[in-house]
């Protein structure tokens, strides 16, 4: 079979700035091609190329034997483009923004009628047709978005990070929708940061530095590394003994998965404890594991993540305690009718990380801020180190370190503005609050992008300033609410890091988060669903009660998935 999209020598730069390099690549229709690669490696600038909307410093593209650059008008038609950033107007309602984008698309009205219908129904949204785009929830969003990318049939669908920010229900579901469209003829580039999903694709691309590093199948990578990936069992300090780990010139790679650590060996020497060393338990075992994308892809990048947090080191140890440090006693909160929070409660102790997880829309988010005291409850209490929020919200706040879901920083600001900005808030002074903005400038290497607005940083870069402006203060109390949404492998790490540091310092963390990987890392966690809680425990916990003959080793993924639809059942019935 001929390629439908041939890129030859291609290469494009931005003042200087090489982010693409002497990329050739043939790609053949009827596939899914996953687009990975860490931020910054060119996935955005490489889909904009292929769209036409940029145009190569050299080399070329062709798209059914067309060059891109000659023949941009002719070709438009078959290309569907879903961008990183939400493309729809959110002040449009949902069947104003297919109507907006079929005109773009050159679909005839009579042909409207026939593909809203099918659209609508294939997303499910034929019962928000009304709703302003702006008012749907983060999967809805995403649905609508890829709805209007395959009006007017395309025979080429360049996704962006179309599961940015969306639940692993809603991922699921795009996938679905994606594989129910592929024909002989359409090709899917899909830039994706989840690494599971770059497993479903027949081919991958990836990407750092501008440069190419792999094409092909992901089966490819992972194979390499049997016989290199363990669990750690027996472990009594997993944020310890995975510091300690990182560290160690064997392990190029390594997770907490649950009660378990999960480590990726350099190549050499069987693996095995005595490798490792002293490590101060009899009990340990170290267990073969199956090699996943995202081993292979930590290896290739050579990106090994220190054990070793600067940002936690620069807190004072708390004493040891099991003293309750947050809340939630019986929260509710209604809007009219509708109740976005129900009775929520739950306690976390000094030095735990307490994750929240739920579908988009779930009501994790309305909780937080309840907690943190930016909404007002219907009913309850919340309460930071035993200071009611309602009696005294400004005290309780000391306590508390906020990084919101949506960039909360000023984009009319630097990024050194905004450190100032938030030092100040936090009633950094002086010498203090200069010593302060210097650490976090060297910890996450800000020197390049001091003097630059912050609506024009890398995303990554964003959600370290986002970080570092919660932390600025060395708050006992972290809430995190989707911290690492859009970020690649390798920095999604390094956060971990520096929080794995914090809570072990006494640090108590609350997290949302959509990758279920990192809701290994909670010590505990509650399931929210309508505004409920459906489930609590630990992921060891969940994830028992969850197995079965077709799952005998379910993962949180699984586990998510399994609980929501059993509640769905249970509400039907």
């Amino acid at each position: 079979m001929s390629a439908f999209v041939e890129i030859r020598h291609l290469h494009k730069e931005f003042q200087g700035h090489t982010a693409i390099n002497d990329l050739s690549v043939s790609l053949e229709g009827g596939q899914i091609v996953g687009l990975v690669g860490p931020d910054g490696a060119g996935k955005t600038t490489l889909i904009r190329l292929i769209n036409g909307l940029l145009k190569p410093t050299s080399g070329s593209i062709s798209i059914d034997g067309a060059d891109i650059s000659a023949e941009r008008k002719k070709l438009k038609d078959i290309i569907g483009y879903m961008p990183q950033k939400f493309g729809l107007y959110e002040d449009l309602t949902v069947i104003e923004n297919l109507r907006l984008h079929a005109k773009l698309h050159n679909v005839s009205e009579s042909e409207q009628k026939i593909q809203f219908k099918k659209m609508l129904e294939f997303t499910d949204l034929t019962r928000f047709t009304e709703r302003l785009a702006g008012a749907l929830s983060g999967g809805m969003k995403q649905k609508l978005g890829l709805a209007c990318s395959l009006l007017g049939h395309p025979r080429l669908l360049l996704l962006d990070e179309p599961g940015v920010g969306v639940d692993p229900i809603s991922r699921q579901e795009l996938w679905r929708m994606v594989n129910e469209l592929l024909r002989d003829d359409v090709l899917v580039l899909w830039s994706t940061s989840y690494l599971d999903e770059a497993e479903l694709c027949k081919n991958v691309l990836l990407l750092n530095e501008s440069k190419l590093l792999f094409s092909g199948d992901p089966k490819e990578l992972t194979q390499k590394l049997d016989g290199r990936v363990y669990f750690l069992k027996g472990v009594s300090d997993r944020r310890q003994m995975l510091s300690r780990l990182l560290d160690h010139p064997n392990v190029i790679d390594g997770v907490i998965q649950g009660s378990l650590l999960r480590l990726v060996f350099k190549e050499g020497e069987m693996p095995s404890l005595k490798m490792l060393g002293d490590l101060g338990n009899d009990d340990l075992e170290l267990v073969s594991a199956t090699p996943r994308f995202e081993d292979a892809f930590m290896e290739i990048l050579g990106s090994k993540i220190s054990g070793h947090s600067v940002l936690a080191n620069r807190l004072s140890e708390l004493p040891k305690s099991e003293t309750i440090t947050v809340r939630a006693q019986g929260l509710v909160k209604r809007y009219g009718n509708f109740t976005a929070a129900d009775h929520i409660d739950f306690e976390i102790k000094q030095g735990e990380i307490f994750g929240l997880l739920g579908p988009n829309g779930a009501g994790k988010s309305t909780t937080f801020k309840m907690l943190c005291g930016l909404l007002k409850p219907t009913e309850g209490n919340a309460f930071i180190k035993g200071i009611d929020l309602k009696k005294n919200g400004p005290k309780a706040r000391q306590h508390l370190g906020y990084m919101a879901q949506k960039f909360s920083q000023y984009d009319g600001l630097s990024l050194l503005q905004n450190l100032q900005f938030f030092a100040g808030i936090y009633g950094l002074k002086g010498k203090e609050l200069k010593t302060e903005i210097e650490t976090i400038v060297s910890i996450f290497h800000f020197e390049p992008y001091l003097n630059m607005e912050t609506e024009k940083l890398p995303l990554g870069i964003k959600q370290c300033l986002a970080l570092s402006c919660a932390v600025m203060h060395k708050p006992p109390v972290l809430f995190l609410d989707e911290p690492t949404s859009g970020v690649a492998p390798v920095m999604r790490r390094e956060f971990w890091n520096h929080i794995n540091g914090m809570v072990s310092k006494g640090t108590t963390v609350l997290v949302t988060t959509h990758f279920m990987d990192e809701a290994e890392y909670c010590d505990r966690m509650a399931m929210i669903y309508r505004g409920k809680t459906i489930a609590m425990g630990t992921p060891d916990e969940l994830k028992r009660k969850m197995q079965d003959e077709e799952h005998p080793n379910p993962s949180m993924s699984d586990v998510f998935i399994r609980l929501v639809e059993e509640s769905d059942m249970e509400v039907s019935t």
